[in-house]
């Protein structure tokens, strides 16, 4: 049978299959954070720090609060707007930070909101202790309502689990992978059932969706019930996951599972919980496992537990891509990065990272005690990484997409009207640990702008004193220079100029090899670079060639694959006659314009502690040679 013009052919069974299995892996690991919220969100509204009394017209506010924050910041900001805003596919605040271009804002104001951007990302380091230790505390804790003669197991529980966990990392998520899905699947489906019966007992609960009851909580309960805002924000955290996960599934999948599964399970769980607080205002003490019957009590304090380890995984892979982000886009030293799937490339492990979430974690989880205690500190950072996510959408909106001014201002206003109220309501909560992920974020921050800083000036004093290599050349020729066997690979961060290294082995060694390549390795601002764009060949005449090799800041440099590559193109390599020497600088402090003293002390730590180039570019360790020189750390325009 034809088909009518223009209509679009049905899916065949195999790609409906396909769909639906991006469709459940987008489940597992986009919305574990904001699917384990109903745990503590409203009961913290009713029972933590600043709660109101569960009075029937507080629980109809709360609840409006709650739906229409997930239907503005969720659906609305980030669903449809914000996740348009990617960088080739990818999202999150580094991929956003890539598209604020110089074409657009002044070179000072590109900077500032660079700084900004970075300052939103190193949030998240501290979002990524928090989230593990509130998430599998508040599951743990249901042992409490099961039996309340376990709350003394309930601490060394969630500390065993968190150690379990963390330990598990370095054999990869691809295992654990296959399961989240399935098990948020049900989770979110136990979500749903749950809210679903006692909505049913109380149907009444529903007149929330009108906005107006959220103006009448306010109205009511003025300051005090904005203050209520920071516990009705902890329904939100997790959003701003489905945008920086966005490259691994795409916005449309993502769209679809919060339209067709995330959003009706957690507003039926919500109005569920709303309900029976509704009959029984005592239940606001712990909604969430009040609505489990006593005998699915222990079966779900075990999924809730499965749920909110799904939870933190996520969180703690985006720790673990934001660090070799910040590798990439020179913010971070080199780390020890190990690949855990030689399938999937975004599957990494960075013990540094990992032991170092650990340990802040657990120490999280004795300090506080409790997810309440903790839920003090949540929202914080989450609240200000929104803030600065709303900013640089307005710039990539106003100078990428050359939106007209009326229409961007108008709508970033719109987006910072609610979440300034939600920073502000969660600004009270500095003082009680909120204090915690931005003190981790400003250290991470100071770490990566300072580290940014040192090697500009590094290699800026390398391109001061690198010798043209035109003029190089020409020395070599006139000199009658000894030329020995073999393939001599220098490498170098520079396009134009002679490498340091070989300079320093043509004064000391007074030879130089039949074959000289200088091999450059760039990481552009985009996410992934095209293979066929991957590697380039310069013939540079008298046995001299010139390689570029080109990655995106979600991609490994390796030099092994970008010899293979040169291999195909004709530029082929003896590896038992090849060399590779690199440059190692021993850094001086200077008292010249730079940096500031204490900023050169930590550059200087850093740079002495990152990885070593021949492990981080995979160079076959036994064939490199090393050769150092003394910098000194200041501006080479002094």
């Amino acid at each position: 049978m034809e088909t009518t013009t223009g209509e679009r052919p049905e899916p065949t069974r195999h790609e409906e299959a396909k769909r639906l299995g991006t469709a459940l892996a987008a489940l597992g690991i986009v919305f574990g954070d904001i699917g384990t919220s109903p745990l503590y969100a409203l009961r913290e509204c009713f029972s933590g720090d600043h709660a109101v009394r569960a009075a029937p017209e507080n629980v109809l506010g709360v609840l409006s609060l709650i739906v229409w924050a997930l239907l503005f910041t969720v659906s609305l900001k980030y669903l449809v707007f914000v996740m348009r805003a990617d960088n080739r596919g990818e999202g999150g605040i580094m991929a956003l930070m890539a598209l604020v271009r110089p074409e657009g804002p002044t070179r000072a104001r590109r900077r500032t909101l660079i700084a900004i951007g970075l300052f939103g990302a190193a949030l998240l380091y501290g979002d990524g202790m928090i989230t593990p230790a509130i998430s599998v505390l508040s599951a743990m804790e249901g042992l409490e309502v099961a039996a309340p003669g376990m709350h003394a197991y309930v601490l060394p529980l969630t500390i065993t689990v968190l150690v379990v966990f963390f330990s598990f990392q370095r054999r990869g998520t691809s295992g654990l992978g296959a399961v989240f899905g399935p098990v948020l699947l049900l989770w979110f489906g136990s979500l749903g059932v749950l809210g679903a019966v006692s909505l049913v007992q109380s149907p009444g609960v529903l007149a929330a969706l009108n906005p107006l009851y959220a103006v009448g909580f306010f109205a009511h309960n003025g300051w005090h019930g904005f203050l209520v805002l920071g516990a009705v924000f902890l329904a939100v955290t997790g959003g701003e996951a489905l945008y920086a996960d966005m490259g691994h599934f795409g916005r449309r999948p993502i769209r679809r599972v919060w339209a067709a599964v995330v959003l009706p399970a957690l507003l039926l769980n919500y109005f569920g919980q709303g309900a029976l607080i509704l009959r029984d205002a005592g239940a606001a003490r712990n909604p969430f496992y009040l609505l489990v019957p006593s005998w699915g009590l222990y079966p779900m304090i075990g999924l809730a537990t499965a749920a909110t380890i799904t939870a933190s995984q996520a969180v703690i892979s985006g720790a673990f891509s934001l660090t070799r982000q910040a590798v990439q886009l020179g913010y971070s030293p080199r780390l020890h990065i190990e690949h855990t799937s030689g399938q999937i490339m975004g599957q990494i492990y960075i013990p540094l990272i990992n032991w170092g979430l650990m340990l802040s974690t657990i120490g999280l989880v004795v300090g506080f005690g409790s997810s309440s205690h903790l839920a003090a500190a949540y929202g914080v950072a989450v609240s200000t990484t929104m803030i600065i996510t709303t900013l640089l959408f307005y710039v990539v909106a106003r100078w990428v997409w050359r939106w007209r001014r009326v229409t961007a201002i108008g709508l970033t206003l719109a987006f910072l009207a609610v979440d300034l109220a939600f920073f502000v309501a969660n600004a009270i909560k500095i003082p009680h640990g909120g204090w915690f992920p931005l003190a981790i974020a400003l250290f991470a921050w100071l770490a990566m702008s300072t580290w940014n800083i040192g090697r500009r000036l590094v290699y800026g004093n390398l391109q001061a004193q690198a010798l043209p290599f035109d003029v190089f050349l020409q020395d070599v020729l006139t000199s009658g220079l000894a030329r020995v066997p073999g393939t001599a690979i220098f490498m170098t961060r520079r396009l134009e100029g002679t490498p340091g290294a070989l300079l320093h082995n043509v004064k000391h060694n007074k030879v130089l090899h039949e074959r000289v390549v200088l091999l450059t390795v760039l990481t552009e601002e985009v996410p992934r670079v095209h293979p066929g764009d991957r590697v380039q060949i310069e013939d540079l005449g008298h046995g001299f060639h010139r390689i570029t090799a080109r990655y995106g800041f979600m991609e490994q440099p390796d030099v092994p694959e970008i010899l293979q590559r040169v291999r195909r193109e004709g530029l082929t390599f003896e590896p038992m006659r090849t060399s590779f020497f690199l440059g190692r600088q021993t850094l001086v402090p200077s008292r010249r314009r730079g940096m500031s003293r204490w900023r050169q002390r930590l550059f200087m730590f850093l740079y002495r502690n990152e990885q070593s180039a021949t492990s981080y570019y995979r160079i076959p360790p036994n064939r490199v040679v090393e050769l150092g020189a003394q910098l000194e750390l200041a501006d080479s325009t002094d």
